[in-house]
């Protein structure tokens, strides 16, 4: 595997039990699997259990498999398949087989025929609502279908009929015949096939019905000889029944399940039918969108998959949930980045400064370091003269208490070159600020050891003239602050990390400030960026090159995340 074993990573319980296992004999090699349903593009969560499924097969010497289950060909597509294998290689990850559960169609409907022969199967002409209504609740038994003591030769019969496709979609199905008494409602006869009348991705028109995930995935866990399945609580107690089936189903290997807590991020949206709903009705742009907490929506963000690997390792491995705060998140893309990107200036905002006092006409080269805590990164060369670009809220004509950037009559230090004062404002005729008009002391050049005198403010800039173009995009959270809320995976349900109550719909959650666009300038040095470059802007943060909206004549930059600690505009700067 592309990602090295790392011995002194933190222990865990399924860490544990592994080590357990290879030490009594019971697993001679560790087989995990990733098992994705190729119905939409993996988010955060899936990078956690991509992640722990690689690494422990790794520590341990093992193989990880990629399958897809893809036993649903309604909602399933290629494109899918496609984002899921990138997705994964690009977290730093090489499958050792790659399979899909199709794949096993034949010997999955050959396991439910034994079932029937067994007396452990039976098909039921009853509607989907009137199972779901006999099923029972947590306290009540369900009702035996009157359909459940047919012989195993008229079931043999019908079951065959539905694979030739004589009976119209939902007009029967296959149950496993376990206990409508049983405590556990998975228990409670279970659906295993249905009748589907839908062309599959991979298999075509061969089949017309398929089998239910519950039934397929131990089916699946046990062909390719998984010794340890691993998947979130929401799947705890469906456990007894992943163990009928392969008992049942007299499979020769034997995998056993292990539940671990999902992980959940707050002030987003994690179900992949409410991002497909996001995607589908264009509230964002595309399943790659900045916003998104799919990874490639992350990764067109900027993260990096060595932030993402250190995250999901640091936050462990345990049965409790819970929910993460993005500040998290965000503080191993900065501890990654900060000596990897090299810092650049880039005003957002810009306002027009003229340096009265300095010869027009002549452009100064001035020098100026990339990484100071990189120094390996060498020094670049920016261009100064009489005009420049400052951000617009570095000047305040009635300045606050405290306030240490430009104002009338107040001094400041460009980054990387001279002391300014502010002498004039210029305004239009609505009264707006259109320009500052300013002169600077030649003895004060950066690198001088100038020590005349010294000012509180530092503020950043570009020069004018051969300033690049350039849009930028700030992102806040894509769910409103104040809610904190965000929805469960593949159940749908919402679940509350703060006050907002589950009953409210995730649309009136959405944060409209999620994006705010605005158009600057960058140093000349960076007309050339690609996309997926990284950089550093002096006081802004951390920025990428979008891969997507940038073109041969425009650069557009996703802010991948803020300085560690937030601006005070009292403040002189970073």
């Amino acid at each position: 595997m592309e990602v090295e074993s790392k011995a002194a990573a933190p222990t865990n319980f399924i860490k544990q039990i592994i080590m357990e296992d290879l030490k009594s004999g019971q697993v001679q090699t560790v087989v995990t699997r990733f098992p994705p349903e190729p119905n939409g593009y993996l988010h955060i969560g899936h990078a956690k259990s991509i992640w722990l499924n690689f690494s422990l097969a790794d520590e341990f010497g093992g193989k990880t498999n990629l399958r897809f289950d893809d036993t649903n060909p309604v909602k399933e597509d290629e494109e899918y398949v496609r984002s899921i294998q990138e997705d994964v290689k690009w977290l730093g990850f090489e499958w050792d087989g790659l399979f899909f559960a199709s794949d096993y169609f034949d010997e999955m409907y050959e396991r439910a025929v034994l079932l029937i022969k067994k007396g452990k199967a039976y098909v039921d002409d009853q509607t989907p609502d009137q199972i779901r209504e006999t099923r029972g609740t947590l306290t009540e038994p369900g009702k035996e279908s009157p359909y459940r003591n047919r012989s195993v030769e008229e079931n043999l019969d019908l079951f065959e009929r539905m694979r030739k496709g004589e009976f119209r979609n939902g007009e029967r199905v296959l149950r496993a015949k376990i206990d409508m008494a049983s405590g556990n409602i998975n228990l409670r006869d279970p659906v295993i096939y249905r009748i589907l009348h839908a062309a599959h991705h991979n298999t075509g028109d061969k089949w017309c019905i398929y089998p239910m995930y519950a039934y397929a995935h131990p089916l699946e866990d046990a062909i390719e000889g998984v010794t340890h399945s691993i998947c979130t609580t929401e799947f705890e107690e469906q456990r007894p029944l992943y163990d009928w089936v392969v008992r049942e189903c007299e499979m020769p290997q034997v995998p056993h399940q292990y539940e671990f807590g999902k992980l959940k991020l707050a002030d987003t949206i994690m179900g992949k039918r409410y991002l497909k709903q996001l995607v589908d009705e264009k509230r964002v742009d595309g399943w790659d969108d900045p916003r998104m907490p799919t990874i490639s929506g992350l990764r067109r963000r900027g993260y990096t998959p060595e932030a993402i690997r250190n995250f999901c390792a640091e936050t462990g491995v345990s049965k409790s949930g819970g929910v993460i705060d993005l500040i998290f998140l965000e503080n191993f893309v900065r501890d990654d980045l900060k000596l990897k990107a090299p810092r650049t200036m880039a005003v957002l905002q810009p306002l027009k400064v003229v340096i009265t006092n300095y010869p027009e006409g002549q452009v100064e080269m001035l020098d100026a370091e990339n990484n100071t805590e990189a120094p390996e990164m060498g020094i670049r060369q920016i261009p100064f003269s009489r005009e420049i670009y400052v951000e617009r809220d570095d000047f305040m004509e009635e300045p606050v208490k405290g306030y240490h950037r430009l104002f009338p009559g107040n001094e400041v230090r460009l980054k990387h070159a001279y002391f300014i004062k502010c002498e004039e404002v210029v305004k239009n005729e609505a009264g707006e600020v259109v320009e500052l008009r300013c002169t600077y002391d030649p003895e004060t050049k950066s690198g001088s050891g100038f020590t005349g005198r010294k000012v509180k403010g530092t503020i950043h800039w570009v020069e004018a003239t051969q300033a690049v173009p350039a849009e930028f995009r700030l992102y806040e959270p894509l769910m409103a602050k104040q809610d904190e809320a965000a929805a469960d995976d593949e159940e749908g349900e919402a679940y509350a990390a703060g006050a907002a109550g589950a009953e409210a719909s995730f649309l009136d959650k959405l944060n409209p400030k999620s994006l705010e666009i605005v158009h600057g300038f960058v140093e000349p040095n960076m007309k050339d960026a690609k996309a997926h470059d990284k950089f550093q802007f002096f006081r802004h943060g951390y920025f990428n090159v979008d891969p997507k909206h940038t073109t041969a004549e425009k650069l557009v930059f996703n802010r991948i995340v803020s300085l560690k600690s937030s601006f005070d505009p009292g403040a002189g700067g970073k």
